[in-house]
């Protein structure tokens, strides 16, 4: 397989799509069902300008980022896999050692197609989740960025529908029909995954996302690059060099927000940050709150007989599942905090059973290393305050803390206790209302919002004050 895109194509791809005429007819006649999708659900108010974008010129390392001024309803999205590894074989569970699949397996038929549709619901959904931040961005920068991050999600639907076309058949088109036909918060048609449906008000809501839940993204993908699904592994592989740049956008993102705000406790020590125009520390942290919880809800339960048949069927690995020193994962054990009997105690998990809380478990120390970087800010500034992760209990709608109601700190609460004291841990209407009255565009080229401070260093070595979009 050639690593170089076909460009010329009236979808670009590396998968030789010219050879395979009926293919490229299927998707090409989904192609303007996606525009369609696109003009509706994308980015309001912007579709017409020009915006500086990068797009996919080759999978090869420095080619797969070009930069160039385009309408985003004329992106060349298209369908790129990192080039196949001769002789690869499946990695772990009951197949492991045996070749890679090429083809579905008909056994796996229908727990594929759930993978591929779960994960493919997600790329559209954030770009409906977002489509009137555009409206109140702080900078041209955060703009340019916001689109950038809404046209590689719609790339990585490509990614899912190519292979919902190829492997899957009738039932395949249908699926992809079915991804433009959801709608994220519809109460009839909802998004599959509960955080999907979630609102994006406001750019702290943003940030937040595309560093929490974006995150559990590049950890959904690296358990699927361990396919023994060969197609599947290699599709996900790329994915992961766009979504890198998501977790950019809402990691520095937040450190902006952070920054700003310690400048201005730094010229008014004695006064609310919310008299000058900025976010207070104890909302940024609600946000927080907010969105790693509904994120870790996002790797599904914690004892999940999904999962160990996933791992079992060679159809999901673990996080760098070669660092392993065992790959059929039969006789150990994992040990879980449980609720019983209105406690909080260690019960000892099959291997198989807990794949979801191992594969959360390095997402988490992830976060971690994220927050420890945010709270430097606070740091150089000698200030005592610092933002946390919230246990891995709180606020949890998925799993076996589901039902239970837990403090940040993960001590058990009565219903009563956690309906009285919610609104310190969680944004509540006056938080919400507030950090929405920051919420005025600015669109002037170097220029940006009060409430957030402007990035270091610019897009593709241009400066901040870059017209990275033409208004």
């Amino acid at each position: 397989m050639n690593t170089k895109v076909d460009l010329e194509s009236r979808i670009p791809n590396n998968v030789g799509l010219k050879e395979d005429r009926r293919l490229q007819r299927a998707l090409e006649q989904w192609q303007p069902a996606f525009i369609d999708w696109w003009r509706q659900m994308g980015p309001e108010g912007f579709q017409e300008k020009d915006v500086y974008l990068r797009t996919a010129v080759s999978v090869e390392s420095g080619g797969w980022a070009h930069f160039d001024y385009v309408k985003m309803p004329e992106y060349r999205w298209g369908i790129f896999l990192e080039p196949p590894v001769k002789g690869r074989k499946v990695g772990f569970g009951d197949h492991f050692g045996e070749p890679a699949w090429q083809e579905v397996p008909g056994e796996y038929r229908n727990p594929l197609r759930r993978i591929i549709v779960t994960q493919g619901d997600t790329e559209p959904a954030s770009v409906e989740q977002q489509r009137m931040l555009g409206k109140t961005a702080p900078s041209l920068y955060d703009l340019r960025n916001l689109f950038q991050v809404n046209v590689e999600e719609g790339r990585h639907l490509w990614a899912m529908v190519y292979l919902l076309h190829t492997y899957f058949g009738r039932d395949g088109r249908y699926e992809a029909e079915e991804l433009l036909a959801r709608r994220s918060g519809d109460a009839d048609r909802p998004r599959i995954l509960g955080a999907f449906n979630q609102p994006i008000e406001n750019w702290l809501d943003f940030y937040m996302f595309t560093t929490f839940t974006d995150r559990d993204g590049k950890y959904q993908l690296l358990a699927l690059a361990e396919s023994g699904f060969d197609p599947l592994s290699r599709t996900c592989k790329f994915m992961l060099t766009e979504e890198a740049h998501h977790m950019f956008v809402g990691e520095t993102g937040v450190e902006r927000v952070i920054r700003r705000t310690v400048e201005v406790m730094r010229e008014h020590p004695d006064d609310d940050p919310r008299r000058h125009g900025v976010l207070d520390l104890p909302t940024i942290q609600k946000f927080l709150n907010l969105w790693f919880t509904l994120s870790l809800d996002l790797f599904g339960g914690e004892i999940s007989t999904n999962a160990a048949d996933f791992f079992a069927n060679g159809l999901k690995g673990r996080h760098k599942e070669e660092e392993y020193d065992d790959h059929l994962a039969l006789d150990r054990h994992y040990a879980m905090k449980v609720v019983k009997e209105g406690k909080v105690v260690e019960e000892q998990v099959p291997l198989r059973n807990a794949m979801n809380e191992v594969l959360r478990d390095a997402y988490v120390e992830d976060d971690e290393r994220c927050v420890k970087k945010w709270n430097r800010v606070f740091e150089k500034e000698g200030m005592d305050f610092r933002l946390r992760l919230p246990s891995r209990r709180f606020h949890r709608h998925i799993g076996i803390y589901a039902g239970h109601w837990f403090d940040p700190d993960g001590h058990l609460l009565s219903e009563v206790e956690w309906e009285k004291r919610r609104g310190q841990w969680l944004p509540d209407a006056r938080d919400r209302s507030y950090v929405q009255s920051l919420m005025t565009p600015v669109l002037e080229p170097g220029k940006v919002a009060n409430w957030v401070a402007p990035p270091r260093v610019g897009i593709n070595k241009h400066p901040f004050a870059w017209e990275y979009v033409r208004l």
